[in-house]
């Protein structure tokens, strides 16, 4: 009937619920202690464990889900155990929030709850929920407090260029400071690599193949290697909250110019797959039309039949796929065969060249301005309005200057080419987007329509319906 008391549970079946908030050791050893703790306790009061939940690295502070947890509270509900052990009550719950379901769950079932070092709760009095929130509240504290503790401590390590802590960082030791030359060596290639072209996706599956894994020891991929690539500390620049926080005590794995311009690229949109721009041929969006100048497109009709480059607007010329690519390829190697081939194809040198130096030097300045204007407006030198124009002030002379640094370093994509003393096998260990990054750097490919029948020799294909221009 409405309103009646659940049957109280049999006070002789137990549950136990161990928790740790993060797993420093790994292995859940500090829950097989706890297990071990609790089971001992059972022991001795005469119980019978029929389960044992456990939650692993999970908070009760976070207020993250905990599975196990609620599991356990979903068998209280039903009556299945009338007692519950924890190696303490902050193992359970560190939040009023959760201590009050908690209550609600135990106190109409009559539920024990016994800890290894707490004691017992009676949650069928007032005075035993009582002490039970009063343990809630002071568990609470003494997390805020910490949290307090820990969170001055990593502002001073940043005032001091010095790492906070964490997961050991790819590239340098566990102490964050040391580096580890290996790694170091992967970061600069892989930067390399990208600035000039190549997949993210396919440098990941090399390093995995070469047995070069992450700092967990776990397998690359293209989104692990780009957050990797994209973090401040390759160059030498503390992140704290989300923010760059100024320079680092530890060495840098890159230049700040080639970190920044590698994140200006990781960072572009057109570089995310989706079923609409993964490009499958090298010339797709590379070769030109040679009648209205619209980029060529591929595709092919299945049931065997040859794939195709067509202009993507108006289907002024329809080519081979292969043979032209084919094509391509061949006039590139023997160009880059040509004694003048490396001085031919250097970096080109655009107008208005980066002053690297000078945007190093805004940079520097606004970034010292921030902190000026942040310490001025904390002893009450300015108010509040002074400090907000003042800092958007110096935000924008940062973001300029980041700007600048950002365009400041090319890598030129042909550079694995230039000298090589194997150029077809050099070429053909190139992925597809590194094969398309060469292409566009050396050459325009126009395709015109081809003239109708066989060409001397037997050949349909019309070497004159093609013209590729070098680029200087």
């Amino acid at each position: 009937m409405p309103g009646m008391r659940p049957d109280p549970a049999d006070p002789q079946l137990a549950a136990v619920y161990c928790r740790m908030s993060e797993d420093r050791e790994g292995g859940g050893l500090g829950i097989d202690r706890q297990r071990e703790d609790c089971e001992q306790l059972a022991a001795q009061l005469n119980l019978t464990v029929v389960r044992v939940y456990a939650d692993n690295d999970l908070s009760a502070y976070s207020g993250k889900p905990r599975p196990e947890y609620q599991r356990m509270l979903d068998a209280l509900r039903t009556g299945a155990y009338g007692t519950v052990i924890a190696w303490h009550t902050d193992r359970l719950h560190r939040s009023p929030r959760e201590l009050e379901e908690y209550i609600d769950v135990c106190e109409p079932r009559s539920v024990q709850t016994r800890t290894v070092k707490a004691g017992a709760l009676d949650l069928t009095t007032a005075t035993g929920r009582m002490i039970a929130r009063q343990l809630g509240v002071q568990a609470r504290y003494e997390v805020e407090r910490m949290i307090e503790r820990q969170r001055r401590a990593r502002d001073q390590k940043v005032q001091r260029g010095e790492w906070s802590g964490g997961p050991r960082p790819y590239g340098w030791e566990a102490d964050g400071i040391t580096p580890v030359s290996e790694e170091i060596a992967v970061i600069r290639e892989a930067a390399d690599t990208v600035l000039a072209g190549g997949s993210i996706r396919a440098l990941a599956a090399d390093l995995n193949k070469r047995g070069l894994l992450t700092s967990t020891g776990a397998q690359w991929d293209g989104g692990t290697l780009t957050r990797m690539l994209k973090r401040p500390r390759n160059a030498g620049i503390l992140q704290h909250r989300g923010e760059e926080a100024g320079p680092s005590k530890w060495d840098a794995a890159l230049d700040e110019p080639t970190w920044r311009s590698l994140r200006a690229v990781l960072d572009d949109p057109s570089r995310i797959p989706t079923s609409s721009n993964v490009r499958k041929h090298w010339g797709s969006g590379l070769y030109l039309c040679g009648v209205c100048g619209e980029t060529l497109t591929s595709f092919s009709k299945g049931g065997g039949t040859p794939a195709k480059y067509k202009c993507r607007k108006n289907g002024c010329v329809l080519r081979d796929l292969a043979v032209l690519d084919a094509w391509v390829k061949s006039h590139l190697l023997l160009r880059l065969k040509e004694p003048d081939a490396a001085d031919f194809f250097t970096v080109r040198k655009e107008e208005g060249q980066v002053d690297v130096r000078a945007a190093q030097e805004d940079l520097r300045a606004a970034r010292d301005n921030l902190d000026q204007l942040a310490a001025a407006f904390g002893a009450g030198e300015i108010d509040m309005q002074e400090w907000r124009v003042a800092r958007e002030s110096a935000r924008t002379r940062k973001a300029k200057a980041e700007a600048v640094l950002a365009s400041a370093v090319t890598v030129n994509p042909l550079a694995g080419l230039l000298g090589s003393k194997d150029i077809e096998a050099e070429w053909k260990a190139m992925d597809l987007a590194k094969k398309r990054a060469a292409i566009d750097f050396a050459m325009v490919v126009r395709v015109l329509p081809a003239k109708v029948g066989r060409r001397p020799g037997g050949s349909y294909w019309d070497p004159d319906a093609v013209r590729i221009e070098w680029k200087k």
